[in-house]
C-alpha cells in the first residue's frame, strides 16, 4: 500500500488538474455560445441562397461559367476542417479517420488536400499525403474574410483544372452533446431535383446573370458555414470533454481520500499495537 505522503501528493495533483479542466470547461462554454449564435445566424442565409441556386441551375447552360464545369473525375481535392488543439474528446479523431477512409478509397495518389487546423495538417503531413495548402491559428479572430481567403484558393484549384471535384469534410453542429462528421461536394455545383421542381418563379435580371453573381457568393458563404459549424462543434466537444474530466477527477479524489483514510487508520492501528506490545514487554 502506498504511504500517506504519496497518497496526499496524488490528491493534491488531481485537485490541481480538476481546477484546470473546470476552467477550460467554462472558457469553452463561453466560446461555444458565441460561435453557436454566429452559426445560427448564418444558416438561414446559406440555406436560402442554396435553394435559389438549385432552382436556377437546371435552366442554365453550364458552359457559360467555369464553376459549373462537370468533368470526368480523375483527381479530387479534399478540404478537411479540424482544430488547432486537442483535449476535445473524439472531435479530431472522428473527422481525420473519416477523411482518411474516404481518401484512401479513392486513392491517396489522386488526391490534393487543403488542411484547416493544425491537427489535420500534422496528421496528413506525417502520412505523406499531398497537402496543397494549410490554414492554422486563425480561429480566435475568425471573420468572413478568413472564409473568403481560404475559399478563393480552393476554387482556383478547381477552375484551373488541377482537380475535377472538391469535397469538404467538417463537423456539423447538432447539439451541445452531439456533432456529426459530414462530407459534402463543394464543386462542381449540382442541384436537388426535388428542390428545383418548386413552382415557377420570375427572376430579374436573367438566370444566367444571377448565376454568375450568386455562385461566387454562395461558395464564400458555404466556406463560412463550414468554419462556423466546425468551430461551434469543437467548443461543444471540448466543453463536454472537460466536464467529463472534471467529474472523473472528483471521483478519483473520493477514491484517493478513502484510500488515504484507510492507510492512516492502518498506520494508527499498527502504532497502537506496537505501543501495547512494548508496554507488555516492559511489564514482563
Amino acid at each position: 500500500m502506498a504511504n500517506l505522503k504519496d497518497i496526499r501528493d496524488r490528491i493534491k495533483s488531481v485537485k490541481s488538474i480538476q481546477k484546470v479542466t473546470k476552467a477550460m470547461k467554462m472558457v469553452s462554454a463561453a466560446k461555444m455560445r458565441r460561435a453557436q449564435e454566429r452559426m445560427e445566424q448564418a444558416r438561414p442565409y446559406s440555406q436560402s441562397l442554396e435553394e435559389v441556386i438549385h432552382h436556377i441551375l437546371p435552366d442554365v447552360d453550364r458552359e457559360i461559367f467555369s464553376l459549373l464545369d462537370v468533368r470526368e473525375i480523375k483527381r479530387k481535392a479534399y478540404v478537411i476542417v479540424a482544430a488547432d488543439r486537442g483535449l476535445s474528446g473524439s472531435f479530431n479523431a472522428n473527422i481525420l479517420k473519416a477523411a482518411q477512409n474516404e481518401i484512401d478509397t479513392f486513392g491517396k495518389e489522386n488526391v490534393d488536400l487543403f488542411c484547416i487546423g493544425k491537427k489535420a495538417r500534422d496528421y496528413f503531413k506525417r502520412r505523406e499525403y499531398t497537402i496543397i495548402e494549410s490554414h492554422v491559428d486563425f480561429w480566435s479572430d475568425m471573420e468572413f474574410d478568413s472564409a473568403m481567403k481560404i475559399g478563393r484558393s480552393i476554387v482556383d484549384h478547381f477552375v484551373s483544372g488541377k482537380v475535377d471535384e472538391i469535397h469538404v469534410l467538417y463537423n456539423y453542429f447538432i447539439s451541445v452533446g452531439q456533432q456529426k462528421v459530414k462530407s459534402e461536394v463543394l464543386l462542381p455545383l449540382s442541384y436537388d431535383e426535388k428542390e428545383s421542381s418548386i413552382s415557377d418563379r420570375l427572376y430579374e435580371p436573367s438566370k444566367e446573370i444571377l448565376v454568375k453573381s450568386l455562385i461566387p457568393r454562395h461558395l464564400n458563404v458555404q466556406m463560412w458555414k463550414y468554419l462556423l459549424e466546425s468551430y461551434a462543434s469543437e467548443q461543444a466537444a471540448r466543453m463536454m470533454a472537460m466536464e467529463n474530466a472534471t467529474t472523473n477527477a472528483q471521483d478519483m479524489i473520493k477514491d484517493l481520500t478513502l484510500q488515504f483514510n484507510k492507510a492512516r487508520q492502518a498506520a494508527i492501528t499498527t502504532e497502537m499495537l506496537e505501543i501495547v506490545s512494548g508496554a507488555e514487554a516492559l511489564s514482563d
